[in-house]
């Protein structure tokens, strides 16, 4: 590899499956891309709300690894090195990734070119490294699954959270109209920042009122990123008949619908196109990714402990010195 590149590098991983007491920072050689691999020098990464399921061992991302084990998927920062197969990225250049391999809770990350994208104009390259996994989830969402149009009406429930928060910026960018459902006073305030027509708290206002409100003659879809007690009555009475509903799995309970109105699961896989669909979209007008707390990799064992309580948007890691 190129000379300026370490041979180690500082991972939050761990030796063990458990709590977030397993997590240490750890020196570990940096790793040499494959051939059709990029090595990315991260600046930011996500911290993912399954992360502690993968820390736990009671989910596997990508295959298994051996220990000590450095979870994460997505981030953001500059190419250090490619693999003798890789045309699309040269060293220097600004980067975003997701994907399932993992890997992210370090200085350092190898992943596949196609899990891969430049970071588009309209967000700070520190941003970026939470945007890959939550970005293609509501893109897949919102695009692939909902087949949302221009005009049409959309229920985003969990709109303050990470996925949510790009989804109602998605959604504008594609030219529909957006309740947004969040949480508590301050998820309200940032997603009507970010152009939501109408927002609602779902942990004290009436939503299936709202909806109706907002969509008097029904909504054409919904995307569902969390439950709550508000989704099932909004669902139950505001769908259009022929409505859409989509929700990533994983999302418990999964919300159902009347008769007439399609509810479907999806997975927000990544791919070389879902990466340039979600850049078009965004483009170089200003897109926000809302970094809800940033810590540093010493303090991973930290942000796991803190991952349940109240945030907006996504936590993150910041590789700044310890």
């Amino acid at each position: 590899m190129n000379a300026s590149i370490p041979e180690t590098m500082k991972a939050a991983a761990f030796d063990r499956f458990g709590g977030p007491e397993v997590l240490e920072l750890k020196s570990l050689p940096v790793p040499r891309p494959k051939a059709r691999e990029v090595l990315i020098r991260l600046d930011t990464a996500g911290i993912g709300v399954w992360d502690p399921e993968a820390r736990a061992g009671e989910m596997e991302m990508g295959p298994k690894r051996r220990f000590p084990r450095v979870i994460g998927n997505d981030g953001a920062g500059t190419v250090a090195a490619v693999g003798s197969r890789v045309r699309r990225f040269r060293p220097g250049d600004r980067v975003y990734a997701f994907a399932y391999e993992g890997g992210f809770y370090a200085e350092y990350v190898a992943v596949p070119a196609d899990d891969v994208a430049r970071v588009p104009g309209g967000l700070s390259p520190r941003e970026a490294g939470a945007l890959g996994a939550d970005g293609i989830t509501a893109l897949r969402g919102l695009q692939s699954t909902l087949r949302l149009k221009a005009g049409e009406r959309v229920l985003i429930f969990g709109a303050s959270g990470g996925i949510g928060h790009i989804a109602v910026q998605l959604a504008k960018r594609i030219g529909a109209r957006v309740l947004a459902v969040a949480s508590r006073p301050d998820g309200v305030a940032l997603v009507r920042r970010l152009g939501a027509d109408v927002a609602v708290d779902g942990r004290k206002d009436d939503v299936a009122k709202a909806a109706r409100a907002f969509a008097p003659d029904g909504l054409d879809a919904a995307l569902v990123l969390s439950s709550g007690e508000g989704v099932a009555e909004a669902l139950r009475t505001t769908m259009k008949r022929g409505g859409r509903v989509a929700h990533p799995n994983g999302v418990e309970p999964a919300p159902r619908a009347p008769r007439g109105v399609r509810v479907r699961g999806y997975d927000g896989t990544p791919s070389r196109d879902a990466f340039a669909r979600l850049n078009r979209l965004i483009g170089n007008k200003p897109f926000h990714v809302e970094l809800g707390r940033v810590y540093s990799l010493a303090q991973a064992a930290t942000a796991h402990r803190q991952i349940d309580e109240h945030h907006l948007g996504k936590l993150a890691f910041e590789m700044r010195p310890s």
